[in-house]
């Protein structure tokens, strides 16, 4: 990269997130702040921040990670407009321009395309279909393309894009290294994902407000779906009327009754541990003592741990904080705050937990 300029993209409108997103957190770190921190450790010629406003915060964030910043010249005209102001000012013939709010972006992922540059002057990565503009290599002279085209109203860069030599280079890798953070409901997701990358093991909970919901029964086919697929998933229920897992008379049942706090049980096939505790163990405890297991569900009828998928069948008030990811539900409606889908929407269910877990 050292023979490349990188433009980081990050306008501050967020207007279908309603803040800005440049210093909303993920995983305990701002989202340009991440990007900003992953590109200081890349070898680029140059890194300018380009923004709309000059924010002492933003000049803070730019000083901190060794970056210039780039005011637009040409306000309230999106991503062209940085981009625009950006190319003009590079001294490398090439520039990666990427969005700052992307929490999972990784430059390896575009790095391969650097051998694609050739007589093009954009090469775009297209991923599962998508075009990713504010992930793409552009040229110094499409800084007068750009200029040109704000100044007729044109704002989309594709349609820039199109009218000069340019190749379109298919990436097969994860989409979430190109995911954006628009929405509310989009922070809920990439929040859920950043908890289980920090875990040993990805935990999602299963919750609903009433019995008879249908979260043994989710669950039971999202085990099916993994278990096929070779990953091996573990689950942990919630029982709030206590249990008692062996039968009268056996010796792990006499050990318990006689006193012990903790009984366990080995055999060739397995073990298990019945372990008395004062009060409800947090599912993230147990579940770091599970072994052998890529996956974690949990049932539960309260909040459950973060990442959490909150089912509803018309019973009780639908569980809705923070950390829940998505809603299945008899009655799914469109909403930028969180994701809905049908509660048979086994589909959306396996591409949603694929992407809390990080697979």
């Amino acid at each position: 990269m050292r023979t490349i300029t990188l433009l980081i993209i990050a306008g501050g409108k967020s207007s279908r997130l309603g803040r800005d997103k440049r210093f909303v957190e993920v995983g305990g770190v701002g989202l340009l702040e991440n990007i900003l921190s992953k590109a200081a450790v890349e070898d680029f010629a140059e890194i300018f921040l380009c923004v709309e406003d000059d924010l002492p915060a933003l000049k803070s964030l730019a000083e901190k990670f060794g970056a210039k910043l780039l005011v637009d010249a040409v306000k309230d005209s999106g991503p062209m407009a940085g981009l625009a102001n950006g190319l003009a000012r590079i001294k490398t013939d090439w520039a990666l321009a990427v969005s700052s709010d992307m929490p999972f972006f990784d430059f390896d992922a575009v790095r391969p395309l650097t051998k694609r540059f050739s007589a093009a002057q954009a090469v775009v990565p297209v991923v599962s279909g998508r075009r990713q503009m504010l992930a793409a290599f552009y040229r110094q002279e499409l800084a007068e393309v750009f200029k040109q085209e704000l100044a007729g109203g044109q704002c989309k860069i594709f349609a820039a894009i199109k009218k000069v030599p340019h190749e379109l280079a298919e990436l097969h890798t994860d989409e979430a290294t190109f995911f954006n953070v628009n929405t509310p409901a989009d922070l809920r997701l990439v929040r859920g994902r950043a908890e289980n990358l920090s875990r040993t093991t990805p935990i999602i909970s299963i919750v609903a407000p009433a019995s008879g919901t249908g979260k043994t029964t989710f669950i039971e086919r999202l085990v099916k779906v993994f278990s096929a697929q070779g990953l091996r998933v573990g689950v942990i229920k919630s029982d709030s009327h206590g249990f008692n897992l062996d039968a009268e008379g056996k010796d792990s049942q006499r050990f318990q009754a006689a006193g012990a706090r903790s009984v366990v049980v080995v055999s060739p096939q397995g073990w298990f541990m019945i372990q008395q505790t004062d009060e409800r163990e947090n599912f993230s405890a147990v579940a770091e003592k599970m072994s052998g297991v890529d996956l974690i569900l949990t049932e539960s009828r309260t909040h459950g741990t973060c990442p959490t998928i909150s089912l509803w069948r018309g019973r009780g008030e639908v569980i809705a904080s923070e950390q829940v990811a998505a809603i299945f539900t008899s009655e799914p409606a469109a909403s930028d705050d969180v994701y809905r889908h049908d509660l048979n929407d086994f589909d959306a269910a396996e591409r949603i937990c694929r992407f809390l877990a990080g697979f």
